[in-house]
């Protein structure tokens, strides 16, 4: 049952590609809005606390500090309003929600940058 409800579910949701992202990486996110007739593209740049769902359902829930008060924003991966995701940052932690970061503040809110190690 969970398999053709899985199945008309992607057939139903357009879905595009986004580059891989996971809880700690700095995202630009560009979120069209609609304002009357007119139309204009916002930028949302932060860091990503989880995602969550699979599929059509899944979500991502992003934090940023926005004139000293902390706003975040959960968004779903396949909202028609996302023009494009950017990945900044990929950043090193060890967990896959990071809820601890809502009470840092300042220098004890950076997140180690994931060295990769090319050739």
């Amino acid at each position: 049952m969970d398999t053709i409800i899985r199945d008309i579910q992607n057939e139903l949701t357009e879905t595009k590609e986004f580059p891989k992202f996971a809880a700690g990486s700095t995202v630009t996110i560009h979120y069209k809005i609609k304002e009357g007739n007119k139309e204009r593209t916002q930028l949302f740049q932060g860091v990503v606390l989880q995602r969550k769902g699979t599929g059509a359902t899944e979500t991502f829930t992003v934090r940023k500090i926005s004139s000293n008060v902390g706003v975040e924003r959960i968004i779903p991966i396949s909202s028609p309003f996302i023009e494009k995701i950017e990945v900044n940052k990929t950043g090193d932690v060890r967990r896959a929600r990071i809820f601890y970061f809502r009470e840092r503040r300042g220098k004890a809110a950076r997140i180690r940058e994931k060295r990769s190690f090319a050739k």
